[in-house]
């Protein structure tokens, strides 16, 4: 069966309704949860995940809170925590691991930092149980491709176009999934703009999808109730999965 990840971000609007979300949409059938840390320039988030994730910082969101979340969400769920180096790092990354290993994440997910530097940081990470979730492109060349896919644990983030997250875009994503797929068993899921329009689509021939904007496009409606939000989301998730394995 495919796979839903479902991205959320922290805090937003607080802590309490977030571990009340991320359990909704694991009831929902969501198989994985991206837990995102807020940050002020999340250069590759389209502005529905920016706006959640400065109103998020805007209303008091620290790193312990994700840590927090964290704890109370992986014994539930298989959960990483995604976001910018400057998040993992300012604090020192060591400390950071090991506060994340403790909380129960399976992994990272940073789209800034950049795979060579990624394996910098391999030993670490694995000491703490940690996997660091490689991201490929339909941009790559083939040697690079192989390169990240043969070295990728856990799961590979494959973006479907050059963007940001949130975007109505299209690839032909057929080729770089048979290529990576000759070369690696890792799971694959397709990240950016997956929605319930597009997600039959982005799933075939891949493991599954990643979904975030969708989600926090429900969040961001200020007319409904947090409960409403609630159910909103749940539902939405039980369309996607159902379409991804139709």
């Amino acid at each position: 069966m495919k796979e839903l990840v479902s991205f959320i971000t922290c805090g937003f609007p607080d802590k309490g309704f977030t571990k009340e979300l991320g359990l909704a949409l694991k009831e929902a059938g969501s198989d994985r949860l991206e837990l995102g840390i807020p940050f002020s320039d999340p250069v590759a988030d389209g502005t529905l995940i920016e706006k959640a994730s400065l109103a998020a910082i805007k209303a008091g969101f620290k790193t312990v809170d994700a840590f927090e979340i964290a704890s109370a969400l992986s014994p539930q769920i298989p959960s990483y925590f995604m976001g910018y180096f400057n998040s993992f790092f300012s604090g020192g990354f060591g400390n950071f691991c090991e506060k994340a290993g403790n909380s129960g994440v399976k992994g990272f997910i940073i789209p800034d930092l950049p795979f060579e530097e990624g394996q910098k940081y391999g030993a670490i990470m694995e000491a703490n149980g940690l996997s660091s979730i490689s991201f490929l492109a339909v941009t790559h060349k083939d040697e690079r491709i192989e390169k990240i896919a043969k070295a990728s644990k856990d799961f590979i983030y494959l973006v479907a176009f050059a963007g940001i997250t949130g975007a109505d875009k299209s690839e032909n994503l057929a080729p770089i999934l048979q290529k990576v797929k000759s070369v690696t068993d890792t799971k694959v899921f397709v990240g950016f703009g997956v929605n319930e329009n597009t997600a039959k689509e982005r799933a075939d021939g891949a493991d599954g999808v990643i979904v975030g904007s969708a989600f926090t496009k429900i969040l961001l409606e200020d007319s409904l109730s947090a409960s409403e939000k609630l159910s909103k989301c749940a539902s939405l998730a039980k369309t996607i999965k159902a379409k991804i394995n139709e």
